[in-house]
């Protein structure tokens, strides 16, 4: 009985071994069968679900510092659709491409180009808060074409603005957050990828852009280079340099219809941003200088040099003014002394490396109908704003007040067409809206995922009327987490603004129009009260002290002290998509099975 017992757990030994043998050679077999959601390369047959966008794309930019990685894109607002074109110049096992908050790896929207080792496939997939791939069981992203050209391996995809999936990136106006990376091995299976184990990157981008065509220029146009003079870039990852130009001695006035980078052939993925400002007349001649911005021996004069002629950052295309606009430049009234900003960002260390970049300013005699000019919103530079330490989230405004463009619009009001955003590195999020009779009418410009290294002038889609009487506020999001003190409000990149630049017409004396909270106000909270919550209510309720400037820094005529904080109907705050209405989830779904 004992021996046959025991040849009876032999054979039950003996089968459950071969049957877990055979599972194991099932599963081994799934694992490199095609992902059933994914696309295979080699059976993509062009059959778009819509026409094919134009070609070349009218947008594109280098993503990687070496500009071996070019993204290619053109929007349709009649689909809602953005198209994408990657050229890679060597491509391995694959790439993948992304969008995420804030140039996150982790829970990230991705689209990946990947091969097993015996075939290829395309799909769209996310990351978890680990960084962990797993395929999207929603595929929103089309893949349209895959070939290898002479330039590289381009790659030509689409997906919706917003696609009604958790899991993926809403694409709305204002700063992208860009990522990409490359697959140097091939992948049996799509969960076998994580993004920290694989070189990767990211870029900022403004991925909506108005879809106007730009006006004609007039036949007497001329243009002046502000160049960086044959610099040296830096040994370091990121350099301010600046550079004093002058204009022609008694140029006449002008206007500035259009403006351009002009990027040095090498250093596309070097340089970051540029931005050009005309020094203040009432300071006279300012000195030679090309160097560091942040040097504490530039001449004290080049901090007088703020007024914004022109901005530019990677990716941006030429600029153009309304067809009725332009900015004045040279004149009696003007400074002949100009300020270029270039920003070199360098993450290689490259050494030796020349560039001559600028900003290729087009102007012409022929005075247009209007002067544009250009309007600073939001909060005054002041440590009376200050944001507490440790914050997710903390919310200042600053207000144009009905009293303020009442007083110095024109009958007709203004014409916003562009505006350029600004805080400083605690700064995530910025918007103005206007408000008419107490409610909100339109919002003015936006960018939720703001970065404070990208900043460029921004050509608004449609046009906003401001009237005498109407109020402008300016709501800037402040993220402090990592901060032990409060961040005041100040010049220096520590500190803090809260700004909307806006470009319009007509140029009125109004150059200033900002707020801050009454300082008897904010002293009571500091005497009795020390909680981030109950200082933010109190920005929000407290009187406010205006800021009604003219373009000469005097105050309008009129009581701007102890000014009552707007009262205000929010109706914008809607959802703009079908599915949207809900906040989104604050973490990833489960991982679909494939």
């Amino acid at each position: 009985m004992r021996i046959c017992k025991k040849n009876i757990r032999l054979q039950d030994f003996t089968i459950m071994y071969f049957t877990a043998i055979a599972a194991l050679m099932v599963i081994l077999v799934a694992s490199y069968q095609g992902p059933t959601n994914a696309v295979e390369v080699s059976d993509l047959k062009i059959n778009p679900s819509g026409p094919l966008p134009p070609l070349p794309m009218p947008f594109r930019m280098s993503l990687d510092p070496r500009g071996d990685v070019q993204l290619s894109w053109n929007i349709s607002y009649a689909n809602q659709e953005v198209y994408i074109q990657l050229t890679v110049a060597d491509i391995k096992h694959g790439m993948v491409f992304g969008m995420s908050d804030r140039g996150e790896l982790t829970n990230a929207d991705l689209v990946v180009l990947w091969d097993s080792g015996t075939n290829s496939y395309f799909g769209d997939a996310w990351s978890d808060s680990e960084g962990h791939v797993s395929l999207d069981s929603q595929q929103d992203y089309e893949l349209l074409d895959a070939k290898h050209k002479p330039d590289g391996f381009h790659l030509l995809f689409k997906r919706p603005f917003s696609t009604c999936d958790p899991r993926d990136y809403l694409i709305e106006e204002g700063t992208v957050h860009v990522i990409y990376g490359f697959l140097e091995e091939p992948l049996a299976s799509l969960e076998q990828l994580n993004l920290s184990r694989i070189h990767t990157g990211m870029q900022t981008v403004l991925m909506l852009r108005p879809d106007t065509l730009p006006p004609i220029l007039p036949p007497d146009v001329r243009t002046l280079d502000v160049l960086s003079p044959n610099v040296i870039i830096p040994h370091q990852e990121t350099t301010y340099w600046c550079y004093i130009q002058q204009l022609p001695e008694n140029m006449p006035k002008n206007h500035i219809v259009m403006y351009e980078s002009v990027i040095t052939p090498g250093n596309e993925a070097i340089v970051h941003h540029m931005e050009v400002f005309e020094c203040s007349a009432d300071k006279g001649d300012v000195p030679e200088y090309s160097g560091s911005c942040d040097d504490k021996m530039k001449p004290n004069k080049l901090d007088f040099c703020r007024h914004v002629l022109a901005a530019w950052a990677m990716g941006a295309e030429a600029f153009y003014y309304p067809p009725d606009a332009g900015l004045p430049l040279g004149g009696p009234s003007s400074s002949r002394f100009l300020r270029l900003e270039v920003h070199y960002h360098n993450p290689l260390i490259i050494s030796g490396r020349r560039d001559s970049s600028g900003i290729r300013l087009y102007y012409t005699p022929s005075l247009r109908r209007y002067d544009a000019g250009i309007m600073e919103l939001g909060l005054v530079y002041t440590p009376i704003m200050a944001v507490p330490p440790k914050q997710n989230s903390f919310y200042l405004s600053g207000y144009c007040t009905s009293e303020c463009t009442q007083t110095a619009l024109p009958s007709g009001g203004i014409y916003i067409f562009a505006s350029q955003l600004h805080t400083h590195l605690a700064g995530r999020g910025v918007r103005t809206v206007l408000v008419r009779a107490g409610k909100e009418l339109e919002v003015v410009q936006e960018d939720k995922h703001f970065s404070t290294h990208y900043q460029t002038i921004r050509v608004l889609r449609k046009m906003t009327n401001v009237l005498p009487g109407d109020v402008l506020i300016t709501k800037c999001t402040y993220n402090t987490e990592d901060r032990s003190k409060p961040t005041l409000g100040g010049f220096g990149i520590m500190d803090e603004m809260c700004v909307n630049y806006v470009h319009y017409y007509p140029r009125t004396k109004l150059e200033l129009c900002k707020s801050h909270v009454d300082s008897g106000y904010l002293q009571k909270y500091f005497n009795f009260i020390n909680s981030g919550e109950v200082l933010d209510s109190l920005y929000n309720t407290a009187p406010i002290s205006m800021h009604c400037n003219q373009s000469s820094a005097r105050l309008f005529p009129g009581e701007w002290d102890k000014k009552p904080v707007p009262v205000v109907t929010s109706i914008l705050d809607k959802p703009r998509y079908p599915c949207e209405g809900g906040a989104p989830p604050t973490s990833k779904p489960p991982t679909p099975q494939v």
